[in-house]
């Protein structure tokens, strides 16, 4: 196995997500740092940077637990530094209480958030009904029963590296796309171990793996796997609505669609449920979606 895959994915995500608080470091802005994990290209994965600026902002929130967030991903981070997070708090109201987070290495900002928290409060309920005949996780196999021993830092990546196991509703797009080109499609997934009682880990966490999986949609809608050649694919921004308390290290449905696809980029939204069928959030994203063959439209 590659010496840079982790031994144990699930607690170097947790010990990602441990935000330091850069030794009492302080402007008018609250200031944390955090490390970077190994991603076998080189970058920072999206989902970490996300989540881990969340963690910031939950920081600074007494109580309150967070509703949206809404980033950017600016440049792409560097796995090798550390990151450093600013905390700017815009707004603590009666209810809501508001925070803008920029994340910086070198720095340059790589990643900005604004994310909203609110009191608990009783009102209107309803949501979605959870889609129908969709298999038992328990039945479908993970990716790293499907990937194996392939020696590709990437496969080894996505059979070993990643804290949640995967699992495809279908065929996975890792290496080819089976049957007809569809713009939807649903995984499972599920931390690999279990995590503290502590909700506020289990939100950072569902954000994070919120990036995994999501611009697949896109690419299936156009029979493209994530081996095509010279595909190049970046998260623009990332939008999350947080319904319901999520507990990560329970089995999870990402049900995911794209209803646009134009210009270089392509736009997905998907819904995470639990295995009891309550809607535990709502999640959109757009990715520059770049096929060396096309020219964009």
């Amino acid at each position: 196995m590659n010496a840079l895959i982790p031994d144990n994915p699930l607690a170097e995500m947790i010990a990602t997500l441990d935000l330091s608080d850069a030794n009492g470091a302080q402007t008018k802005e609250d200031i944390f740092t955090g490390p970077s994990q190994w991603m076998p290209h080189g970058r920072v994965f999206g989902g970490q940077v996300l989540a881990q600026s969340l963690v910031a902002a939950t920081r600074t929130v007494e109580g309150r637990p967070v509703h949206s967030l809404h980033g950017y991903f600016l440049r792409p981070g560097d796995i090798n530094l550390p990151i450093t997070f600013s905390v700017d708090r815009l707004r603590d109201g009666r209810s809501f209480s508001t925070r803008r987070v920029q994340a910086y290495q070198k720095g340059e900002p790589i990643f900005s958030m604004i994310a909203s928290f609110q009191d608990e409060d009783p009102g209107l309920n309803h949501q979605d009904e959870f889609p129908k005949d969709i298999p038992a996780p328990a039945t479908l196999p993970s990716a790293a029963e499907l990937i194996g021993d392939n020696p590709h830092p990437v496969a080894q990546y996505w059979a070993k590296a990643r804290p949640f196991d995967m699992r495809h509703v279908g065929s996975p797009i890792y290496f080819k796309v089976e049957g007809k080109p569809v713009a939807h499609q649903a995984v499972w997934l599920k931390a690999l171990g279990d995590l503290p009682a502590d909700d506020a880990l289990h939100t950072a966490a569902l954000a994070y793996a919120s990036d995994y999986s999501i611009l697949e949609s896109i690419y299936r809608a156009h029979g493209i796997a994530w081996a095509h050649p010279g595909l190049k694919s970046a998260s623009l921004d990332h939008a999350m609505w947080f319904h319901r308390q999520a507990r990560v290290d329970q089995w999870m449905l990402y049900v995911q669609e794209s209803p646009s696809a134009q210009g270089g980029r392509g736009l997905a939204l998907g819904r995470i449920f639990s295995q009891d069928g309550v809607l535990l959030a709502t999640v959109a994203q757009e990715g520059m979606v770049r096929v060396p063959e096309l020219k964009s439209e």
